[in-house]
């Protein structure tokens, strides 16, 4: 094949990647800095109070349109339906919502994948598909989510492939990605469909908050023996943002930080939410144990407080889904109590997701190159 190097970017109030695609029917790569570009990203909802739905899914960058515009050409000239595989659960629940038939999916303890796709062949986890399986499937386009792009990329680039990126760090960027994916694969009625139930959703809730004081939250993203800190680029943050809550490490390019608990204290959160990326189970017990034998924790005003609240793994992971309204759900008491009953609402959900992580049998374990990647 030709040049797989194009890369588009999306651009609506501040930035919402849209699909970073390989058009080997287009040469050379928008000049933009990606970076830069996804520190942005996920707080546009949030940030835009009067911007509407239809504004903040507009696709009207011109590089953006004529690489979809490409792909779509190349799909609409193919003699038979494309190959297409899912590495991801998200990813998957994309491609069943827009009736996109599937070669290979990935595999998951963690997700329900769709029932549509049971039987067809699986490709390893979302974080390292086997790379043999792929290829054996003879794939025409691989849809991936954008946070796993710099190691996953590489490996698609070494096979005869077409590929494609989601951004799924925000609810915006994920119906962005709908919309462009409905394009491509000539499944406009079914995109539009999805949109219209984000645009009827979004113009209810964008002003649920807007009067309430803004808590400072601080979001730790737990991982078997260690954790990370979640900012507004990460799905969980870009959910706090969109509630409208104050990410205290609001103000970088990346989705997650390495910082001691010293610097957190400077950062004295009002709301501590603790997410669980890889095996809950052991990441709540995790959690628990640090929280009571770290002694600089009871000195967080948060922890006296008692506002230390763990959220539903399957609803606050790295990847947006279609049950962000849920998630949102869960936010809310522990953002805005605003009663004795929002109180005692937010520790029921707290240990509810405890309670769900407890009995997982999640099996997949972080990719260190990922972890790194995400860090650095």
């Amino acid at each position: 094949m030709m040049n797989k190097k194009f890369c588009m970017y999306g651009k609506m109030a501040g930035t919402v990647l849209g699909l970073l695609l390989a058009a080997s029917v287009l040469g050379g790569c928008v000049d933009q800095n990606q970076s830069e570009k996804e520190s942005q990203s996920t707080g546009a909802a949030a940030s835009a109070e009067d911007d509407s739905a239809e504004m903040l899914l507009n696709i009207d960058d011109p590089e953006e349109k004529a690489a979809v515009e490409a792909a779509k050409k190349k799909v609409a000239a193919m003699e038979e339906e494309p190959r297409i595989i899912a590495t991801s659960p998200a990813t998957a629940d994309i491609c069943d919502r827009l009736n996109l038939d599937l070669v290979g999916i990935c595999k998951t303890t963690i997700s329900t994948l769709p029932e549509r796709y049971e039987n067809i062949e699986q490709v390893g986890t979302a974080m390292a598909p086997d790379m043999e399986i792929v290829s054996s499937l003879n794939p025409d386009w691989i849809l991936s989510p954008a946070s796993l792009q710099s190691d996953l990329q590489p490996k698609y680039e070494a096979i005869d492939t077409d590929w494609a990126f989601l951004n799924l760090r925000s609810v915006p960027g994920m119906y962005r990605s709908i919309q462009e994916l409905g394009e491509i694969f000539g499944r406009e009625e079914e995109a539009e469909a999805e949109v219209a139930e984000f645009t009827e959703f979004y113009k209810e809730y964008k002003d649920k908050n807007k009067d309430k004081e803004k808590p400072k939250v601080l979001i730790l993203m737990g991982l078997p023996g260690s954790y990370i800190i979640a900012t507004e680029n990460s799905y969980v943050g870009s959910l706090v943002e969109l509630a409208g809550g104050e990410n205290v490490y609001a103000g970088t390019d990346q989705e997650f930080l390495t910082v001691n608990t010293e610097d957190m204290k400077t950062k004295e959160p009002d709301v501590i939410l603790r997410a669980a990326h890889a095996l809950p189970d052991q990441v709540v017990s995790m959690f628990k144990d640090d929280f009571e034998t770290n002694d600089i924790w009871k000195h967080f005003d948060a922890v006296k407080d008692g506002r230390v609240y763990d959220l539903t793994y399957e609803l606050f992971g790295m990847s947006a889904t279609f049950r962000y309204p849920e998630a949102l759900d869960e936010l809310q008491p522990m953002l805005y109590p605003d009663s004795d009953e929002d109180i005692e609402k937010a520790k029921e959900n707290s240990e509810k997701a405890i309670k769900a992580a407890e009995d997982s049998e999640a099996t997949e374990k972080t990719d260190d190159k990922t972890l790194k990647e995400a860090t650095k």
